[in-house]
C-alpha cells in the first residue's frame, strides 16, 4: 500500500505543480495573546499522522520544511514564511501550511501578497476562515488574535478589497467591539449556532456564490472552530463549535472550486491533545487540502 510517506518528496529547484507541506513552528503569537503555549510543536504532530495515510491516486507532494519562530521574533518568522509561500506559488505549487498559532494567517496572506505583487489590487481574493474568533483585535504588538486586522490594513494600504468570510464565530468568544469592527470592515460571517446540518445546503450555496465571484481563495482553518470534545488540543477549546463533517464538506467545496491558492491549519497544541485526537483531525484536513477530496477525482 502506498502512503503519504512514500510519495512525499523533498522540495527541489525542479519542483513544479502539485502541493507542498510547509510548517510554521510558532506559538509566540499565542504567548503574546496570553494563551497556552505549545502550538510550535503542531507541525511535527500533524506530519506524523499525515505520513501514515494511504494515497489512492498519483499526486505530486513536496516537503518544504519548517519556518521556526526563535527568540520571540514573530514578525521576522512571518516574513520568512511569506518568502517561502511566494516561492511555492511562483512554481504553481499549492502551499499547505501547518501551524503553529493563528499568527500563521498573516504570514500566509503576506506570502500571497508577495507573489501577486502589483496584481494584488486587481486580483479578487476571498479569505475564508473557519474559526470561533474573528481575530481582528487591536493590540500593541501582533499576536494570534490580530492577523485578519493586519490583513485588512495591508489590503487598504495596497488598494485591494478585503473580502473576509468567517464560519463558526462564537458570540461568547468575541467582544461587542470585535463584532462592530467586523461590521465596519464588511466581514461576512456565520455563527457557530447557525452552522447546523439542516442549514448546510444554504451555507454551501452561499459559499459557492462567493467563490464564483473571485479569482483566488486563501483558506485558514483554526482548529478551535471544532467542539472541545472533538478537538481538545487547542489553546482555546470551544464550548460548542462546529461539527467536523460540516467543516470537511465546506473544505471540499473550496478545494473543488480549483481556485484555492493556499491554505493553513492553525492552533494544534500537542501538549493539550488527548490520544493525538486533534492531530489526527488536523492531518485529515491537511490530506484533503494537499491531495484533494475523493469526490473531486473518483470515477462515477
Amino acid at each position: 500500500m502506498t502512503r503519504i510517506k512514500d510519495i512525499l518528496r523533498p522540495l527541489d529547484f525542479a519542483a513544479q505543480g502539485g502541493s507542498a507541506i510547509l510548517g510554521f513552528a510558532s506559538d509566540e503569537g499565542v504567548r503574546r495573546n496570553h494563551g497556552r503555549p505549545g502550538a510550535a510543536r503542531g507541525p511535527a504532530a500533524i506530519r506524523n499522522m499525515l505520513k501514515r495515510f494511504p494515497v489512492h491516486r498519483p499526486v505530486s507532494l513536496y516537503e518544504a520544511g519548517d519556518v521556526a519562530c526563535t527568540e520571540g521574533d514573530l514578525e521576522g518568522s512571518q516574513d520568512r514564511l511569506a518568502e517561502h509561500i511566494a516561492t511555492l506559488l511562483g512554481r504553481d505549487i499549492r502551499p499547505v501550511v501547518l501551524g503553529g498559532g493563528h499568527e500563521i494567517a498573516y504570514g500566509s496572506f503576506l506570502g500571497l501578497t508577495k507573489h501577486l505583487g502589483d496584481r494584488l489590487a486587481s486580483t479578487n481574493v476571498l479569505i475564508v476562515n473557519f474559526d470561533a474568533h474573528f481575530d481582528l483585535r487591536r493590540a500593541p504588538r501582533p499576536n494570534s488574535g490580530t492577523p485578519f486586522r493586519q490583513i485588512a490594513e495591508l489590503c487598504a494600504a495596497r488598494g485591494a478589497a478585503f473580502r473576509y468570510l468567517c464560519f463558526g464565530i462564537s458570540e461568547l468568544a468575541n467582544t461587542s467591539a470585535l463584532f462592530e469592527r467586523a461590521d465596519i470592515l464588511g466581514v461576512e460571517y456565520r455563527l457557530d449556532e447557525e452552522m447546523r446540518a439542516s442549514a448546510l445546503a444554504d451555507i454551501r450555496e452561499m459559499l459557492q456564490k462567493r467563490m464564483a465571484s473571485v479569482d483566488k481563495i486563501y483558506l485558514s482553518i483554526d482548529l478551535d472552530v471544532l467542539p472541545a470534545g472533538v478537538a481538545p488540543g487547542v489553546s482555546a477549546p470551544a464550548a460548542r463549535g462546529v461539527a467536523l463533517e460540516i467543516i470537511e464538506d465546506l473544505v471540499d467545496e473550496i478545494v473543488s472550486s480549483e481556485k484555492l491558492a493556499l491554505a493553513d491549519i492553525a492552533e494544534l497544541n500537542p501538549l493539550l491533545d488527548r490520544d493525538d485526537q486533534t492531530a489526527r483531525i488536523a492531518a485529515r484536513l491537511a490530506y484533503r487540502l494537499a491531495v484533494g477530496p475523493r469526490r473531486a477525482w473518483r470515477h462515477p
